[in-house]
């Protein structure tokens, strides 16, 4: 099924992510040479669906900033800023969120403001753009510093979304708006056409309760973090959602994990019972 964005060229038929891959392609031998660490760009563009005429900007897209610091003088950082990942990932959102906000507005074309800005933010999303780059088993082809290597960099959803978008960024320097949304056609095919109010709603809990505590004319949720767990690569941040009469917690790797968490576990109840009442009881938390 096409993305149709308004783009001739995205008409195209989606090409499945590793159908053109040889069967005998093994992930773990993706490096043609492991003593340097050179990622396999001709086999990562194939999976990409895209060419690079610049091919620097593929392998500065790839690359973590722990390698970068890796290669230069300790304290370089202007060099390694040229070497690493983080300004393409920083125009690979704004890049991201043109595209699907564009392509929300025209496949979506009677939606309210709050429907399509919960679309958008589900599709831009970390855990979405995560399991994009899982399946085209980006975290093969990342170059990280021995440390981020050593703590498990390449299965972590926050460093997958972040190539995710550097390589977006990159295509879009490379090739154009065009050329950008192409790939993105590509690579969030299932999830752009999947796209409806309905499901968009259901996952965010975190507006879903502060609407409903504002259809009975009471406060919003207030989300405060309680204690942070863990070494900095793998912290847990558990966080409290408090309301006008009752909190409950909730934790996850980042602090907006945890405060989705906190909200869904508190949103389900709300909206399978309907029990908003001001002055009602609640789990754990008598009504005063």
């Amino acid at each position: 099924m096409g993305c149709h964005y308004g783009f001739a060229s995205c008409r195209r038929k989606r090409v499945r992510l590793l159908d053109k891959l040889p069967a005998f392609v093994i992930i773990p031998f993706v490096l043609k040479n492991a003593a340097n660490a050179v990622p396999d760009l001709d086999l990562l563009e194939t999976i990409l669906d895209y060419k690079f005429n610049d091919r620097a900007l593929l392998e500065r897209a790839i690359t973590h900033r722990s390698w970068a610091h890796e290669q230069v003088a300790p304290g370089d950082e202007q060099h390694a800023r040229r070497l690493h990942n983080e300004s393409l990932e920083f125009l690979g959102d704004s890049v991201l969120g043109l595209v699907v906000a564009y392509y929300l507005c025209n496949s979506h074309v009677s939606g309210t403001e709050g429907e399509l800005s919960r679309m958008k933010h589900r599709l831009v999303s970390a855990p979405t753009l995560a399991k994009a780059a899982q399946q085209l088993n980006l975290g093969d082809f990342l170059r990280f510093g021995r440390g981020e290597e050593k703590s498990g960099g390449r299965q972590k959803n926050a460093l997958l979304a972040d190539v995710f978008e550097a390589i977006t960024g990159a295509v879009f320097v490379d090739g154009g708006l065009e050329a950008a949304t192409q790939f993105l056609c590509h690579a969030l095919s299932e999830e752009l056409t999947g796209a409806d109010p309905l499901s968009a709603a259901n996952a965010d809990y975190k507006t879903m309760l502060q609407e409903r505590l504002q259809s009975e004319r009471r406060p919003a949720p207030r989300y405060s973090v309680i204690e942070t767990l863990g070494p900095p690569h793998r912290r847990i941040f558990h966080v409290e959602v408090n309301w006008d009469h009752g909190s409950i917690g909730g934790e996850g790797h980042s602090i907006k994990t945890a405060e989705s968490v906190g909200a869904s576990l508190r949103g389900r109840t709300f909206l399978q019972n309907c029990s908003l009442k001001k002055g009602a009881p609640t789990e754990g938390h008598p009504a005063d």
